[in-house]
């Protein structure tokens, strides 16, 4: 797909509030409303815009833990990489797994309330992974950047 300065405008509006209306959208990118309305349904529809969310605060749900976690397998087949991402999904505190390259085969992205969670989490859930072989966590002490906004002025 082609972009123009008007559908990268209006990404870069909805990346920083989805919930505002095409009216406003219309008016902050310089298009009137229908053609507006449809660049916004032309890239629901092929995917680029996958859907719109409210983003939480997790410290002021007191989930102010973020642990990484580099995870070793034992075996690297198919069906043992497929097992494990499958069993990845059930783990409400994996909020993002990730395939890496080099010596570690994934990174994990886990955020608790306490450390004391994180141990109990470790040792029921994350030890029991299929096929786990060794588990290196990192904790952040401070987050020093955080957005969800994909950098589109290249597009």
């Amino acid at each position: 797909m082609k972009f123009d300065k008007f559908d990268r405008e209006i990404l870069r509006v909805l990346q920083k509030d989805a919930t505002v209306s095409m009216a406003e959208l219309s008016q902050k990118v310089g298009l009137s409303h229908t053609p507006c309305w449809r660049r916004v349904k032309r890239m629901e529809a092929e995917g680029i815009i996958k859907q719109k969310v409210t983003i939480l605060d997790n410290k002021k749900l007191n989930l102010g833990v973020s642990v990484f976690i580099y995870v070793t397998l034992k075996n690297h087949d198919g069906e043992s990489l497929n097992d494990f991402e499958a069993s990845v999904q059930s783990i409400d505190e994996i909020v993002e797994c990730h395939t890496t390259s080099g010596d570690k085969d994934y990174l994990l992205k886990v955020i608790v309330e306490s450390i004391e969670e994180y141990e109990h989490l470790l040792k029921s859930k994350l030890t029991n992974l299929p096929l786990v072989d060794h588990l290196s966590s990192t904790f952040a002490l401070k987050q020093v950047k955080n957005t969800t906004e994909l950098p589109i002025k290249n597009i």
